[in-house]
C-alpha cells in the first residue's frame, strides 16, 4: 500500500502545491505562507511515506495519512486568500482522491479534516478574501485538472482490469471440476438445455451420455479415497480424449459423469460410448495395474418427449441403471435409441 499511494501523494501534492505557489507568487506573500504551502506540498508525501513503512499497522497509517492529505490541500485555500478556482479545484479532487481509495466512509471523514485544515490555515495565514482568479492561475490550474483526471482514470483503468481477471477467474472455477479438469454440474446443465432448445426450437439433434464407474465403492473401500480419485481422474482423461471440443463433459457427481453431444444422433453418439467404454478398460493405474477399471454408460437422444432437461437426464439415466442391470462394462440406449454393434 504504502509504495502504491508514495507516488500518487508526491503528483498529487506537488500539483496542488504548484497551483498555490503561483497564487502566492501574485500575491507577494510572506515567507510564513510560502513555508505553509511547502511543508504540505513537498515534504509531507515523503513524511508519509516513513510513517507508513515503519508502522505496525501500515493500513491504519495509511488511512490517518489520507485524511491529513485533506487537511493539508484544505489550509491552502486561506494562504490563497480563497482564490475561486484553485480552492475549488483542490477541494474537489481531494474529496475525489478519498472516494477512488475505496475505503468505506473515508470521504466522510475527509469532511471534518478539510474543515479543520482550513480553520488552521486561516489562523496560520489570517482572513483576507480575494476571489478573483487572473488568466495565469487559470493556466496553472489546466495541469493539475489534465494530470489528476488522467492518473484516477489510469488507476481505475488498472482496478477494472484487475476485477475483470478475477472474475473471469471465478468464472473458470466455477464451470470446471476442480478433481477431474472436466466442467462442473451447474455449467454442463447450462450447455444441456441450451442443447435441449435448440433440439424443440431448431429440430437440432442432441445426444447425451451418462456414465458410471463400476463397482467404484469396493475400489474406495479396496485401496483408498486417494486411489478412487485417481481412478476419476483416469476416466475423466479418457473422456476428454473421446469427445469434440464443441461438447460439453462434466463431472455429474461422485464416480458419475454426464457429456452433451450438441448436432450428433443416437447412433453417433453410442459409437462414442463404445469408445470410451473400450478405452476405459484398458486403462491401467501406474502404481496398481491390477486394478481394472470398467465403466457402463447410457444414452439417450433428445427427443419431443423430453420436456424439460430432468427428463432427459432421466432417460439417459434409465439407460446408464439398464446397462448396470446387464451386467456392467457395456453401452445401453434409451427404448428410441438403435444400438449399433459394439466397436
Amino acid at each position: 500500500m504504502p509504495l502504491r499511494i508514495y507516488p500518487l501523494r508526491i503528483l498529487g501534492m506537488g500539483l496542488g502545491g504548484t497551483v498555490a505557489a503561483v497564487v502566492l507568487w501574485e500575491r507577494n506573500a510572506s515567507v510564513l505562507a510560502w513555508i505553509g504551502m511547502v511543508l504540505p506540498a513537498f515534504v509531507w508525501p515523503h513524511v508519509a511515506y516513513l510513517l507508513t513503512r515503519r508502522s505496525k499497522n501500515p493500513y491504519r497509517t495509511e488511512t490517518r495519512n489520507l485524511l491529513i492529505d485533506s487537511a493539508m490541500a484544505a489550509s491552502f485555500v486561506p494562504l490563497m486568500h480563497f482564490n475561486l478556482l484553485p480552492s475549488v479545484l483542490l477541494l474537489t479532487l481531494t474529496m475525489v482522491d478519498k472516494i477512488t481509495t475505496g475505503i468505506r466512509g473515508l470521504w466522510a471523514r475527509s469532511i471534518p479534516a478539510m474543515l479543520a485544515g482550513g480553520v488552521a490555515g486561516t489562523v496560520f495565514a489570517g482572513f483576507h478574501w480575494a476571489p478573483d482568479t487572473s488568466m495565469r492561475v487559470i493556466m496553472a490550474c489546466l495541469p493539475v485538472m489534465t494530470l489528476h483526471t488522467l492518473s484516477v482514470s489510469i488507476v481505475s483503468y488498472r482496478l477494472i482490469r484487475k476485477t475483470a481477471q478475477q472474475n473471469q477467474l471465478l468464472d473458470e472455477l466455477r464451470r470446471v471440476d476442480a478433481l477431474t479438469g472436466l466442467f462442473g454440474r451447474g455449467h454442463w446443465q447450462e450447455q444441456a438445455e441450451a442443447a435441449l432448445r435448440r433440439h424443440h426450437t431448431l429440430a437440432e439433434p442432441a445426444s447425451m451420455l451418462m456414465l458410471d464407474i463400476d463397482h467404484f465403492k469396493a475400489i474406495n473401500d479396496t485401496h483408498g479415497h486417494t486411489v478412487g480419485d485417481e481412478v476419476i481422474r483416469a476416466l475423466a482423461h479418457v473422456v476428454r480424449g473421446s469427445v469434440r471440443a464443441s461438447d460439453c463433459a462434466g463431472r455429474f457427481g461422485g464416480d458419475e459423469f454426464a457429456i452433451v453431444l450438441p448436432g450428433m444422433r443416437v447412433q453417433e453418439a453410442l459409437a462414442v460410448a463404445h469408445r470410451i467404454r473400450a478405452q476405459t478398460e484398458a486403462v491401467r493405474l501406474r502404481q496398481l495395474p491390477e486394478v481394472r477399471i470398467t465403466s457402463s454408460i447410457g444414452v439417450a437422444a433428445a427427443s419431443h418427449r423430453h420436456g424439460t432437461l430432468r427428463a432427459w437426464i432421466d432417460a439417459a439415466d434409465a439407460a446408464l441403471y439398464t446397462a448396470k442391470h446387464s451386467g456392467r462394462n457395456r453401452v445401453a440406449s434409451d427404448p428410441e435409441a438403435e444400438t449399433p454393434p459394439a466397436v
